[in-house]
């Protein structure tokens, strides 16, 4: 039998990681003792406990209260120094779990009223960002994401300000929120522009909503990587689609069955759009609701779908490739994976 080497070693880049959803529970304690924020009894005790709260999104209700406990936690982050803390933990976290290059995303509007307004609330986190690379060594740019839930003027704003920093360390541009509320479309003008400026497309789709979801952030959006797209795997033209492209699907398989997307880890599809050959990149998306962080990704394909050791290292392979990492920090990043294959 072969032996199974230790995922954490393996080199791979994060491509889908929500700013507030990276903190750790002990981080968001702390912050609220702080600040004397009062937190949902359920999400404190569930921090305190070290398990995840209950969640399911598949419903009005279910989506309503993932969002009341994400938003709680955000109300703790209230200054400068707990923006730094909490990049500089994730990047932690992330090295820890053998990423070499992390693309983080934020909605700046989210913090701008405790951090000075919208520039200012960027610049802080560009600032955390860039500190945070040079000191802990690791790859590390933002994505800003619009919210599907507000109007498209704000996404238009938000793409202008992303377009702004472009050379400051934003590299992206998505959409983020309840797939199932407002049209791809409505949006268009500001992944528009957004495009224009070079930044790539990474919007939400396929996860909540089915693959005419995917469908429209390629058709309406242009999108270069989806957030998610895991439901494409009920379309065998919609993958042949992504696969022919090459565009990136975020997969976060611990979060699709903590939402309730999919009931058991072996029910998300990940080897049916691995070997559809839809280029694949795992993330943890919010490991303070989920529980786990990007190494555990890569267990579950392990452990619930079969992955080899030669798979992982090509998944790990494609969310490189799919990244926005310079091209010198792709190369250094692919060796790696072959000499984690090789060792």
């Amino acid at each position: 039998m072969e032996r199974e080497r230790d995922v954490s070693e393996l080199p791979k880049a994060h491509l889908h990681l929500h700013f507030t959803g990276s903190m750790r529970p002990s981080t968001v304690l702390e912050l609220a003792d702080k600040h004397g924020v009062r937190l949902p009894d359920a999400l404190t005790e569930a921090l305190a406990g070290g398990e995840p709260p209950s969640l399911r999104a598949t419903d009005e209700r279910g989506w309503f209260r993932f969002q009341r406990l994400y938003d709680a936690a955000r109300s703790c982050l209230r200054e400068p120094e707990d923006i730094q803390r909490l990049v500089r933990e994730a990047a932690e976290e992330d090295v820890r779990d053998g990423s070499g290059w992390l693309e983080i995303q934020v909605d700046p509007t989210s913090y701008a009223p405790r951090l000075g307004g919208l520039i200012p609330a960027l610049e802080v986190i560009l600032d955390a960002v860039e500190t945070t690379s040079r000191e802990t060594g690791l790859g590390m740019r933002v994505l800003v994401a619009a919210n599907r839930m507000k109007h498209p003027l704000d996404a238009r704003t938000l793409a202008r300000l992303a377009t702004r920093y472009a050379d400051r360390g934003v590299v992206g541009f998505g959409l983020s929120n309840d797939e199932r509320r407002g049209m791809a479309r409505d949006f268009d003008r500001a992944f528009g522009i957004a495009r224009e400026a070079g930044l790539l497309s990474a919007p939400h789709g396929g996860e909540l909503a089915g693959p005419s979801s995917v469908r429209d952030c390629l058709d309406d959006l242009g999108a270069n990587r989806v957030g998610h797209g895991v439901r494409a795997a009920e379309d065998p033209r919609l993958m042949k689609r992504l696969a022919d492209r090459q565009v990136t699907c975020e997969v976060c398989p611990a979060s699709n069955v903590a939402l309730g997307v999919y009931e058991k880890p072996e029910d998300v599809p990940l080897r049916t759009l691995f070997e559809a050959g839809v280029p694949l990149a795992l993330g943890a998306d919010d490991p303070l609701l989920f529980g786990s962080r990007l190494a555990a990704q890569y267990e579950i394909a392990r452990r619930y779908h079969g992955f080899t050791d030669a798979e992982l290292a090509e998944v790990a392979r494609q969310s490189v490739r799919g990244s926005a990492a310079p091209e010198d920090v792709k190369t250094k990043l692919l060796a790696g994976v072959d000499d984690w294959l090789a060792s």
